[in-house]
């Protein structure tokens, strides 16, 4: 099961969950993942090895998709 996560106060919110045989499921977590980009959050998944990479377009097959706010800062 894939699951898209927020990182907030809480520590993270779970928005969605689907495997690749649930349509409806999928375009549940496809319409939550844009709604919080539209809200200013950007997404990564893990690439191993303590790396990460920006995504733009949720990926189906991605166990864990991570939203979080851009960090603050000057």
């Amino acid at each position: 099961m894939s699951r898209l996560i927020r990182m907030d106060q809480t520590g993270h919110t779970t928005l969605a969950e689907w495997t690749a045989e649930d349509s409806d499921a999928i375009d549940a977590a496809v319409a939550a993942f844009r709604a919080e980009l539209e809200q200013g959050y950007y997404a990564v998944v893990s690439d191993g090895d303590g790396r990460a990479s920006h995504v733009r377009e949720l990926p189906v097959d991605a166990s864990l998709v991570i939203l979080r706010r851009p960090i603050a800062g000057g």
